[in-house]
């Protein structure tokens, strides 16, 4: 039994502000040391899956960069699968800008079904979640289905953000609906789908004649396939999973990582998360530095009197004396000045948080508003940001109008791209 996997890794994931204004969403750091994108493919060696296609399209210089020829995964192989990253292409026919997932999919399926794979496993490269991969397949081949998805329950009031079904007691599909009004179930799809090949081959060029398709999974393929009366089957799935498509479910997804015990075992070495790690020094905790609840990554330098509370803080941070991170993200290599203060923020790469300022607020009991920063910018000394306030990416001194930001409010850089 032959499987390719086909991660979707092309969005650009605007709901995440700032952190997608230089990277595509699946590239966005996570926990610590992770992109996005590694608990995917992490799944898909996990599981024995080692032929892997990328399809890229917005911003895909970072994750190119960081998945490289795939070492890290065991999948820079040849013969074997491996990885390979396909970007839109302009050639004699109607290939273009990917229309949607399903055009994606669509303009790629030469190389897809290059080698005649008996499966093929569509993924989402932008999802929080470990899944043996393994059972799904067993599922799809014991009940001979054309197509299984996976699906978890949500809260309903949440069910209208995603594509929900409607199945019978033996699980088989019995309806599709792409983010309704008013959600008919909880179940909701997680975007993990295994197909035969030929019937996703077919189920693609139909959909590429139609002038009437929007060429989504979702929209199109999928509630079609289930109207003509193919053999869909849902997989449940009833562990831990998120799309970290929001600036607040960003958030709460590190803040869950802090859990006792976290939805999902960092250091759990059945089931290892890969990554392409920088080579960093140990972390450096001075004399009365206090760090509570919190991870910390490699090459951080805590400084006399600095509290770090409830955070997730990358590699190369340094926090200045006496300043106070509680329950922030906080990206590589920033630097949080002396007596600076930040709370419930999200602080991107290279980031300079000046002495004394004040970026985010902590209320207590209260849903929190997320304050975000992006990267290469600076917040100088005295600054107060207030909570649900964004500074844009490469802010810099002279970009600020006073020395408060308000709630609510968006700072961008004044000067042109070539002064960047």
């Amino acid at each position: 039994m032959k499987i390719r996997a086909v991660i979707l890794a092309g969005g650009e994931g605007s709901r995440l502000g700032v952190l997608t204004a230089k990277r595509t969403k699946p590239a966005v750091p996570f926990a610590g040391k992770y992109r996005i994108i590694d608990f995917t493919l992490s799944n898909c060696v996990n599981s024995g899956i080692f032929d892997v296609m990328i399809l890229v399209q917005y911003r895909p210089h970072s994750l190119v960069e960081h998945i490289g020829s795939g070492v890290p995964w065991d999948l820079d192989r040849n013969f074997t699968g491996g990885v390979s990253i396909h970007t839109p292409y302009k050639a004699r026919g109607s290939s273009d800008w990917y229309l949607g997932t399903a055009d994606a999919v669509q303009q790629n399926f030469l190389f897809i079904k290059r080698g005649l794979p008996d499966l093929v496993l569509i993924l989402s490269g932008d999802h929080i979640y470990r899944m043996d991969y393994r059972r799904l397949i067993e599922e799809h081949l014991r009940r001979q289905a054309d197509l299984t998805i996976a699906a978890i329950r949500v809260p309903l009031e949440e069910a209208s953000r995603f594509g929900i079904l409607g199945i019978n007691d033996d699980l088989a599909v019995t309806s599709f609906v792409e983010k309704p009004e008013n959600p008919p179930s909880d179940l909701a799809n997680m975007g993990v789908y295994l197909f035969d090949t030929r019937v996703l081959d077919r189920a693609l060029w139909e959909d590429h004649t139609r002038s009437d398709s929007s060429h989504d999974f979702g929209k199109d393929i999928l509630p079609r396939l289930v109207a003509e009366g193919k053999r869909v089957f849902a997989f449940p799935y009833e562990e831990y999973w998120v799309d970290v498509g929001t600036v607040d479910s960003y958030w709460k997804a590190h803040m869950d990582l802090l859990a006792n015990p976290p939805p999902i075992d960092l250091n759990d070495r059945s089931w290892i998360i890969h990554t392409r790690t920088e080579e960093r020094p140990p972390v450096r905790f001075a004399s009365g530095a206090m760090v509570m609840d919190s991870m910390i990554t490699d090459g951080c330098v805590l400084s006399p009197g600095s509290m770090v509370e409830r955070s997730v803080i990358s590699p190369g941070v340094q926090i200045g004396p006496g300043a106070v991170v509680r329950e922030s993200v906080i990206l590589t290599d920033a630097i949080i000045e002396a007596e600076a203060v930040v709370e419930h923020a999200i602080i991107d790469k290279k980031v300079v948080i000046g002495e004394k300022a004040r970026v985010g607020a902590r209320r207590a009991g209260i849903t929190p508003i997320i304050t975000t920063v992006g990267k290469n910018s600076r917040i100088p000394g005295g600054m107060i940001v207030e909570p649900g306030a964004v500074i844009g990416t490469d802010v810099c001194p002279e970009d600020y109008s006073s020395q408060i930001v308000r709630g609510g409010a968006i700072v961008q850089t004044k000067r042109l791209p070539y002064e960047l």
